[in-house]
């Protein structure tokens, strides 16, 4: 699976100056409020934590004695939610002023240990009575994407989770796919079903005319070699649309 956090503004370095010289002036204070913090999370858990809070946890590990509290909260004023804030494109990370090369990294690692440890799960399940999981899964990978992806799920006859793989990334509002790579690609795994998976960077999930036409193409193409297109799922930023659910595919 790809990772589309792979590249880092040059603009990141600049802060790692700043980043590191105020590391050694800060004043000592800040120490007692870390490890207050840390006491916190470990004897209530992360429930009995603010947002700005948990990201300061791990803010502490790649600014080491600075105040991160301002830049927390800043980082969710400027992003909205903790999810937007950890799957944040590195360049815009790197406009905000304490953003260095290694904070940007330690969102990186945390989005994609999430993406990693969700996928796992659903490797352990039978797909479609863990439907929940599924678009948890789509939308912790998908949903903060710049660029349409298309992806698949290949099942096995227990409709277990085979290989999640992305077949193309495109650009704001496209992604080229094709019909018989998609099938191709399923006989190589010995997939006996599939689940269609692609983002709406705009947000709207709602399908478009090509999308509902490239569907119809994928399923008649699997239809010929007995494999199923369970569903065909559009992922937008704080929602979905199923192919299935509309009625699209039957």
């Amino acid at each position: 699976m790809s990772d589309r956090r792979g590249g880092i503004s040059e603009a990141a370095s600049a802060f790692d100056v700043s980043e590191a010289s105020s590391a050694t002036a800060a004043p000592k204070h800040h120490d007692g409020h870390r490890d207050r913090l840390r006491a916190r999370f470990v004897e209530a858990g992360a429930d009995a934590l603010a947002d700005y809070e948990m990201l300061e946890l791990v803010l502490f590990r790649s600014i080491p004695r600075r105040d991160v509290k301002p830049l927390a909260k800043t980082l969710l004023r400027r992003f909205g939610t903790l999810a937007d804030v950890v799957n944040a494109p590195p360049r815009l990370l790197a406009e905000v002023e304490g953003m260095g090369r290694s904070a940007i990294v330690d969102f990186q690692i945390l989005a994609a240990l999430n993406q990693r440890v969700m996928r796992s799960d659903l490797r352990q399940r039978e797909v479609l009575s863990s439907w929940s999981a599924v678009i948890a899964y789509c939308h912790a990978a998908m949903a903060f994407e710049t660029r349409e992806q298309f992806r698949i799920l290949f099942l096995d006859k227990r409709n277990a989770l085979i290989a999640d793989e992305v077949q193309g990334t495109g650009t704001v509002d496209h992604t080229p796919a094709y019909p018989r790579e998609v099938v191709r690609r399923a006989l190589e795994l010995s997939a006996t079903a599939v689940i269609l998976v692609h983002n709406h960077p705009s947000g709207d999930p709602t399908p478009s005319g090509a999308d509902i036409e490239l569907t119809r193409q994928i399923v008649a193409a699997a239809k010929t070699l007995s494999i199923s297109v369970h569903d065909h799922i559009i992922i937008g930023r704080n929602s979905q649309a199923s192919f299935r659910g509309l009625g699209l595919i039957s």
